[in-house]
């Protein structure tokens, strides 16, 4: 058999990854090399499309697309290689076009086409060595490492290809960012407004009018408009100002000023530095609702049930810290997350609130109130000991100062049988017995 040298042209076209002619299957017959100007009318006829496709399905997996690159020093090799991904980009594009719709040639095809626009987003912008902490405006940035996971940027509005780029995230309030944008943030951590300013607006959308804020963001001081010209103006239903589309998301939240005065429940939207402090603050025990709006408690009856169980659960707490048993058993910690209901009944956070609306807070509370008087009523005799005689008449069980038949003694915290002491009316008797005493016991000396 004869064989007869390959012409330089004719290899030089095989580097073209789209122009791979019948070449490969061993030659033509007879083993003649027929003229590059030949070869390009053959691979394109019509007779041959089909066979065209099904190599062309194989893109990137031959010229090794998708694994990483070792960028050359050169640029014009780095320059060629984006020039090799365009072209094979564009061929795909074509490809998805001609295949048949919905068929698994074209999803697959898809599939390489959204490889090699990845690869060529990372040639364009090569991952360089970022350190792990950044600390700016008061943010505690951290690295991210998810590769999966699809974020959008707080500061340019991009999605964040967490595959190909490098990524970062506030500890305090969540701010996520590119790493090119991180020199460009100029707003502060919401976190430090929260240590600092521990209290919500209680003013429903305290709107000023774009006027006064002489027709711009309020945050980034972009030029907005209600016309969408050059910036469509967004309003935050908790601060009642005007914001730009980069600052204002649509994303919504619960607002505190419409559950406190109209007990409504229904999410708002907000913008974005809004949405992180009520985030940041939705589990803060700040709201003090006698003082903001005491009529509240004649009208839902939930909050008087929740406010029982509280008032119970602090007449409760003695007994515990003084109990072995329940301090071992470590049953005040059953409220871990809800801290201030063991340390007073009238303050609440807006998390409170919202449980209670939703019914969520009632079962809970009601099953550790129950845990807890079983402990003392039935488990403890420790416990038991210290509970009460009815002195009025001297009949019944033994009485506990959070039982729902019993009346306490603001002076003495005796407990009475609610039918038998009505507020102070009637006289108590160990009050009657202290008063005594006192008369009786002579004052002491002073010194001389």
């Amino acid at each position: 058999m004869e064989y007869h040298e390959r012409p330089a042209s004719f290899r030089q076209a095989r580097l073209n990854p789209f122009d791979r002619g019948e070449e490969e299957e061993g030659g033509p017959p007879g083993g003649k090399t027929p003229p590059q100007d030949e070869l390009r009318p053959e691979l394109f006829s019509s007779a041959s499309r089909s066979q065209s496709l099904d190599r062309a399905m194989d893109l990137g997996l031959a010229e090794d697309h998708f694994s990483r690159p070792v960028v050359p020093v050169q640029d014009s090799f780095v320059a060629l290689d984006i020039e090799q991904l365009k072209m094979a980009i564009e061929e795909c594009k074509r490809l998805i076009l001609e295949l048949p719709e919905h068929s698994e040639r074209q999803k697959d095809t898809v599939v390489k086409l959204i490889h090699l626009r990845l690869k060529l987003q990372e040639l364009k912008d090569p991952e360089e060595d970022e350190p792990n902490l950044r600390v700016l405006l008061e943010h505690r940035f951290s690295k991210e490492k998810s590769k999966s996971v699809k974020q959008t940027c707080d500061k340019c509005s991009t999605i964040i290809w967490g595959l190909i780029q490098t990524w970062y995230t506030c500890a305090g309030c969540y701010y996520r960012c590119h790493s090119k944008c991180l020199n460009l943030i100029n707003k502060p951590c919401v976190r430090s407004k929260v240590s600092h300013q521990s209290e919500y607006e209680l003013s429903i959308c305290p709107e000023i009018g774009l006027d006064r804020q002489d027709y711009r963001c309020a945050e980034c001081r972009t030029p907005v408009s209600l016309r969408g010209v050059p910036s469509e103006a967004r309003q935050c239903d908790y601060t009642g100002q005007y914001y730009c589309s980069t600052c204002h998301w649509n994303d919504t939240a619960v607002i505190p000023a419409r559950v406190i005065h109209n007990w409504e429940f229904e999410p708002r939207k907000v913008c974005r530095s809004s949405m992180r402090y009520l985030a940041l603050m939705i589990p803060r025990p700040v709201l003090k609702l006698r003082e903001v709006n005491p009529l509240l408690f004649n009208f839902v009856e939930e909050l008087v049930e929740i406010r029982k169980l509280r008032q119970d659960i602090l007449l409760m707490k003695p007994y515990f810290i003084t109990c072995k048993e329940a301090m071992e058993a470590r049953l005040l910690l059953q409220l871990h997350d809800r801290q201030h209901f063991v340390e007073n009944n009238d303050m609440y956070s807006l998390q409170d609130l919202i449980d209670i609306s939703s019914g969520r807070l009632s079962c809970s509370l009601t099953e550790i109130h129950t845990t807890f008087a079983k402990h003392i009523k039935l488990d403890c005799d420790r416990c038991q000991a210290k509970g009460f005689v009815c002195e009025l008449c001297k009949e019944g069980d033994i009485l506990f100062p959070f039982d729902s038949h019993t009346s306490v003694c603001h002076d003495c915290s005796a407990v009475f049988h609610r039918d038998c002491f009505y507020d102070n009316s009637t006289t108590c008797p160990k009050c009657a017995r202290m008063t005594e005493r006192k008369h009786d016991d002579p004052p002491y000396p002073k010194d001389t």
